[in-house]
């Protein structure tokens, strides 16, 4: 595995990292993580809560997420860090929202900051780089 060539990739890298562990951690501790999160943790759930299967299936795609950037930052994937920043946003806008509107605890504003701050920090890296939009010499020459 290299490791990123860039500071943007190293954006990547490290967010791919901490999904990767925080939905390991949402595996193996399911409770930690809905009280990391601010949800009420139940010592005994009521038949028909799958509040345990969602947390397995959201730490499962956080796993596969955290894997996916950080291959993506290894080969210096530049298109994939462009593509991040603004749907990172949407995310940002979504989590807040549900925060705002009272339908999730104050604690999972944590989670929208992080997307919105790593989405901010990445662009701001492909910018300095000069690689926040394709040069035409980047762009496929269509056939």
């Amino acid at each position: 595995m290299r490791l990123p060539r860039s500071s943007s990739g190293w954006t990547i890298a490290v967010f791919g990292f901490l999904a990767f562990a925080l939905g390991l951690y949402g595996l193996v501790q399911p409770d930690g993580l809905l009280g990391l999160l601010g949800f009420e943790v139940l010592g005994e759930r009521a038949p028909g809560d799958y509040t345990k299967v969602y947390m397995a299936a959201s730490s499962m795609a956080a796993i596969n997420m955290g894997v996916y950037y950080v291959f993506a930052a290894a080969h210096d994937f530049v298109p994939f860090f462009r593509w991040t920043v603004p749907f990172r946003l949407v995310t940002f806008t979504v989590f807040t929202t549900l925060v705002v509107t009272g339908a999730a605890p104050q604690e999972f504003l944590g989670v929208g900051i992080w997307e919105g701050a790593g989405a901010l920090i990445t662009g701001f890296a492909l910018w300095r780089e000069g690689r926040l939009t394709p040069s035409k010499a980047q762009e496929p020459v269509a056939g």
